[in-house]
């Protein structure tokens, strides 16, 4: 389909960009699309779309890229909108924590039962929801028949948001059910069948079993116990101590960034953490995890403007590859990103693109979605999206028949979706008495005069950042 509109906001995100277009370049029935990238870091865009159009012309793709910072053009028009945006960047995350840990709330008033992933705020991010409003309110405008297919996080809030609040087209996507991938090397198992089901963050492994249909949880059963973690990096903890004790209380194995959002219990102090999650980080969601992650993230920064200087400067990401290993400072993580992006039989693993072309080109091919509930999860409130497998063919979609046990339903579930909820009522409200009554609900609250001043001087600057959003 060779005038197909691809639209990506937040593209200044050159690595999820990068894999994006890659696919696209894979995808023979996708060639010839027209995308645009979007970002209002004009450098960063700069770079993203000389990777881009390098990436076209290495796979000879015809992908028209085209770069803007105007938010109307990415969408004007569009079949698809991909949204990977963090309104207000990591800056903003930095400051409502301070403020937060200011007042005696550590890790800031976002950390609350069931939502501990550090860039997953849902009663700060007022800039961020907004954000998600207004290109729901603009892809109704402009794009009416578009789907809008949700990166950013918080996916769950995010999804359940635009799905009530508009009448677009949405389905949000999210890596965490990679994470079998943990459990089945665990056991030594290299064809199964599995399924995941929750909500964003919150899903649990419902489904995994033999390709003949036997139980594999005995197995996993085995090895209870017998673990000795150590983290390769704050992020590795499918196998840590806190998700072998929600496997033990909740009956389901939680699967990917479910681990992290766990209770109190995994969470208090950064001894707690490093004694669930493993020495020396304690978690991803940790003062030390957290601060490695950022650093990464600035390493990706640096290290794509190198490439993009390089590409601009006549040379080739074939000639890049050839040439990594004369690159003692560059990280094997990096050496195997570029060797995949180029690799012409291997997808990122990202499901936006494969969406896009099932539902374009009509392949069928599962996928785990988050899209509003509707009754597919029974138990979970119908107004709230929830994370399913489904299959996708065309404009089908066909979800799977998926049970969660009461004990994930009733003391998970239930109290995260209430939290999403409340979370959502005080942004559409703009009500910080609502806010203010999470937090004097909160364990770490020792008098509602914490909470006034909390309020007092953390609402002012999360209010001003929304305006930002709302009037640019």
């Amino acid at each position: 389909m060779n005038n197909l509109k691809i639209g990506i906001i937040g593209a200044g995100s050159a690595v999820f960009s990068m894999r994006i277009i890659s696919d696209l370049c894979k995808m023979p029935k996708l060639s010839g699309s027209h995308v645009v990238l979007m970002d209002i870091d004009e450098a960063r865009l700069r770079n993203t779309g000389i990777l881009a159009n390098e990436l076209s012309r290495v796979f000879g793709a015809n992908l028209k890229i085209e770069t803007t910072t105007d938010m109307t053009k990415v969408i004007d028009g569009a079949d698809f909108v991909i949204n990977t945006a963090m309104a207000g960047g990591h800056s903003y995350l930095d400051k409502v924590r301070e403020i937060g840990e200011k007042h005696g709330y550590y890790r800031g008033i976002d950390a609350q039962n069931y939502n501990f992933v550090s860039d997953y705020l849902n009663l700060t991010n007022w800039n961020q929801f907004s954000l998600f409003l207004k290109i729901a309110k603009m892809i109704e405008k402009f794009a009416p028949n578009a789907w809008y297919l949700q990166a950013a996080n918080p996916v769950f809030e995010g999804t359940t948001l635009v799905s009530t609040q508009t009448s677009i087209k949405m389905v949000g996507f999210c890596h965490g059910h990679y994470a079998v991938e943990s459990l089945a090397n665990l056991i030594g198992v290299k064809e199964y069948d599995w399924q995941v089901g929750g909500v964003n963050h919150g899903i649990w492994l419902t489904k995994f079993t033999t390709k003949d249909g036997k139980d594999l949880y005995p197995e996993i059963d085995k090895y209870k116990g017998k673990i000795q973690h150590k983290p390769s990096n704050p992020f590795d903890d499918q196998l840590s101590p806190v998700a072998w004790d929600m496997y033990d209380f909740y009956g389901l194995f939680p699967i990917g960034d479910t681990v992290r959002n766990s209770t109190w219990k995994y969470h208090r102090d950064l001894e707690t953490k490093k004694r669930w999650y493993g020495e020396p980080w304690g978690g991803a969601d940790s003062e030390l995890g957290w601060k490695w992650y950022v650093e990464q993230l600035y390493k990706v920064v640096e290290i794509i403007n190198q490439f993009a200087t390089a590409i601009e400067n006549g040379l080739t990401l074939e000639k890049v590859k050839d040439s990594m290993n004369l690159m003692p400072w560059l990280e094997d993580d990096w050496k195997n990103m570029v060797n995949e992006l180029l690799d012409s039989e291997k997808l990122s693993g990202e499901q936006h693109v494969p969406f896009i072309d099932s539902v374009v080109n009509g392949t069928k091919r599962r996928f785990v979605v988050n899209m509003i509930n509707k009754g597919k999860i029974k138990g979970i409130d119908d107004d709230v999206a929830v994370e399913i497998c489904a299959w996708v063919s065309g404009e089908n979609i066909e979800f799977e028949e998926t049970h969660l046990p009461e004990r994930v339903i009733n003391w998970y579930i239930k109290p995260r979706v209430l939290l999403a909820k409340q979370a959502l009522e005080a942004f559409l409200k703009k009500d910080t008495k609502l806010v203010a009554d999470i937090i004097e609900r909160d364990w770490r609250t020792k008098s509602s005069e914490q909470v006034k001043k909390l309020i007092d001087e953390l609402y002012p600057f999360v209010i001003a950042e929304m305006k930002k959003i709302i009037e640019n």
